[in-house]
């Protein structure tokens, strides 16, 4: 064999159908870079299994994460739990649901050291009744309770305030097959006061007895659900709500269609509590309270747009883009409910969803942002959302769009093709999956809506999934870029040239250290990031800390 012949193997391209030192294979045929335990286990608290992805079932999607929680478990219980704390507390996930499974593990198979953390954690994850009722589910199912299982639900009951307690008993009930008696049963909680004796006595079927005087304004909601029930009209019911500041749970199903009950509701007290007002804009759109220009809407939009009350609420991004989506389409995924989109509200919810993120300022670098449209981006649904990881990363493209003043967004697939090589490309022959019209460049201002920037990514070929192609692209047209943002699932397999290699030869011939982020919309055990390379970062998709930590690792030097 010639030199030119040995030379001709050696430093022929490795296609993504063969793997590159440190790889394994992926779902999909080609190779990709394993996650980290820890980093697997942060995108499962994050984005859940559910609705699985195109190439892997929910099922097998869930029984991969809960064998990761176990090692992890092992290894590093406590850190698990103060993981699954962090991602809980500051609403980093859209829903809590995962948080809990992981919780109701550690509490159950994790060493004494692990048991007691998860213990004292069960307050601070299960804010609400129902996450305690899914814990509790959760325990059930893993082999059932102990002492240190049943100390965590005592706690959880008696630590709280009575005006705390009071609105936990009355506003949740039972969910999940469970009962608040059911788990007063199991915790056997001692009452530290007649008042808190007297509430759980009344969440086990019982008469209240309402203590005399001011005492009972602790316990005023208990008392207005008992009224309540025995209303008979639509303004009753309404000046309960006004007088108790009674949540929508404690309302009768027949005065749900009540523009004067909705009323109430928005605007008692400190008005209702911002998720719900989000789940419920189409309804109170629908029966006329909210209207162009009515003192509702004006009410709805200063909440909306106020980034502390989002917050506080742990409003999260996703619920707001889901939102988004359905108040603009005018009815509902499911039920036959309609209303005419009030244009404001539009508006607010657009500008919620980027406030619902973490602050971040501009780094002036260039950025170009990669939304992998491949088939595969079409399958499975983000965090048991209705929204499928196409239609979620073309929204998260937005979020860096409205705060970087250089940025360039292009979605991406490779497709089989007959005829010459695109013009951009630099190969002078056509390879088996070739790029021709396999970038289309995204027109994403600040000015884009979230539905605009769904439906532009909405109508585009999809076909196979080469995750390299950004880089290609940048390097062929010689466009400058400091930061590569890719957001896919991370099942690159077409290419004849594997992401982490396009990102070195970009760097050398065009002379820029340029940086590359992998946005995760998927929670599989993959990333095209190299650990090995300080300029990669691997992120987990509707992570609400993303921005920040991005725009941190564009900035430094």
């Amino acid at each position: 064999m010639s030199i030119k012949s040995i030379l001709s193997h050696v430093l022929a391209p490795v296609p993504q159908s063969q793997p590159l030192p440190g790889q394994v294979p992926n779902s999909s045929g080609g190779h990709s870079f394993a996650l980290s335990d820890r980093a697997r286990l942060e995108r499962f608290l994050i984005l859940g299994a559910d609705g699985g992805s195109y190439y892997a079932s929910e099922r097998a999607l869930t029984l991969d994460n809960a064998a990761v929680l176990t090692r992890l478990l092992s290894v590093d219980g406590v850190g698990v739990v103060e993981l699954i704390v962090d991602v809980s507390v500051r609403g980093r996930a859209p829903k809590n649901d995962a948080a809990i499974f992981a919780l109701a593990v550690a509490l159950k198979r994790g060493e004494l050291e692990t048991r007691r953390a998860a213990a004292a954690a069960v307050p601070k994850v299960c804010r609400t009744s129902t996450h305690l009722f899914a814990l509790v589910e959760a325990v059930k199912g893993l082999g059932g309770f102990g002492r240190i299982t049943d100390r965590a639900l005592e706690r959880w009951y008696v630590d709280k305030t009575p005006a705390e307690l009071a609105l936990q008993l009355a506003k949740y009930q039972a969910r999940n097959g469970w009962s608040h008696k059911d788990v007063l049963r199991k915790a056997k909680p001692v009452p530290s006061s007649d008042l808190q004796k007297n509430l759980f006595a009344w969440a086990t079927g019982k008469p209240f007895a309402f203590p005399e005087g001011d005492a009972g304004s602790e316990v005023d909601v208990i008392r207005g659900a008992e009224q309540v029930k025995a209303s008979s009209s639509s303004s009753e019911v309404a000046a309960l709500i006004t007088r108790y500041g009674l949540p929508r749970e404690l309302v009768p199903t027949e005065y749900l269609s009540s523009m004067a009950v909705w009323e109430s509701l928005l605007m008692s007290g400190q008005g209702m509590p911002l998720t719900a007002l989000v789940r419920n804009l189409g309804k109170m759109t629908a029966i006329g309270l909210l209207a162009p220009l009515s003192t509702s809407t004006k009410r709805v939009v200063e909440r909306l747009t106020d980034r502390q009350q989002l917050a506080r609420a742990r409003v999260h991004p996703l619920q707001l883009l889901v939102a988004a989506r359905v108040y603009a389409q005018g009815r509902g995924d499911k039920g036959s409910l309609s209303w005419t989109p009030v244009p404001a509200i539009v508006s607010a919810i657009n500008t919620a969803f980027h406030l619902a993120f973490a602050s971040v300022e501009p780094t002036g670098r260039r950025w170009l942002l990669g939304l992998d449209v491949s088939g595969s981006m079409g399958g499975g649904r983000v965090a048991n959302s209705p929204l499928t990881p196409r239609e979620a990363a073309a929204a998260l493209a937005l979020v860096t769009v409205g705060v970087e003043a250089q940025s360039h967004v292009v979605a991406f697939t490779a497709s089989r093709v007959k005829g010459a090589a695109p013009a951009w490309s630099e190969h002078t022959t056509v390879p088996r999956y070739t790029s021709a019209n396999g970038i289309a460049p995204l027109p994403f201002s600040k000015s884009t809506s979230l539905k605009q920037a769904v439906a532009l990514t909405s109508g585009l070929p999809f076909g196979a999934t080469d995750c390299a192609l950004p880089m290609r692209y940048a390097l062929a047209q010689k466009i400058p870029v400091d930061v590569f943002v890719v957001l896919t699932d991370n099942e690159t397999w077409a290419g004849d040239v594997h992401p982490t290699v396009a990102l070195q030869q970009y760097r050398q011939k065009m002379g820029i250290a340029a940086k590359l982020v992998v946005v995760g919309m998927v929670s599989n055990g993959f990333t095209i990031a190299d650990p090995n390379d300080g300029g990669m970062l691997d992120v987990v998709g509707f992570d609400t800390a993303v921005p920040a930590l991005m725009t941190a690792f564009a900035a430094a030097r």
